[in-house]
């Protein structure tokens, strides 16, 4: 083997590593949204996001940590803590485009009927995540989530297709 073709392969294998280690502190960062709006840790949640990114649900539509923040203390998301509840995020498909990234990716909401259970699946949601690198790593910049109850916008953004905020 030659110096160029070894040079050649330590190229690719570190182009490769680092594809990894990006998709994992994707992942990572994605799934440190359940445990965080569980324990109701409003600046841990803003944290997922750049300062200025957006969550965009059926619900309706947050701008910015503040917003975020505020979501998080709110009287139903509050509700939920206060009564036994659990976000749950699949891994999902991460395609990564140097310092941009989309993630597809569905999630539950399990809420306690009572101390001790049972559990009831109270939504399940098609996401989309754009996530950018920051100097503080990959932060997502936009997040759409819709119902899985049939309508179209769901099953587009499981399709990879981006949709609009309108409801």
């Amino acid at each position: 083997m030659t110096e160029d073709q070894m040079t050649q392969i330590l190229l690719e294998l570190t182009a490769r590593v680092d594809a990894l280690e990006d998709r994992a502190a994707i992942v990572a960062l994605m799934t440190t949204y359940g445990p965080a709006i569980d324990a109701g840790d409003a600046d841990a949640v803003a944290r997922v996001w750049t300062e200025d990114g957006e969550y965009d649900v059926d619900t309706g539509v947050m701008r910015g940590h503040e917003e975020i923040r505020a979501m998080v203390r709110g009287p139903m998301h509050q509700g939920f803590v206060r009564g036994g509840c659990a976000h749950i995020l699949e891994p999902g498909d991460v395609v990564i485009d140097g310092d941009t990234a989309v993630a597809t990716c569905k999630s539950l909401l399990v809420t306690a009927d009572g101390p001790g259970g049972p559990f009831t699946v109270a939504r399940a949601t098609a996401n989309r995540w754009e996530l950018v690198r920051t100097g503080e790593g990959w932060r997502c910049r936009r997040r759409v989530g819709r119902l899985l109850d049939g309508r179209p916008e769901a099953r587009a953004l499981l399709a990879g297709e981006d949709v609009d905020a309108s409801h």
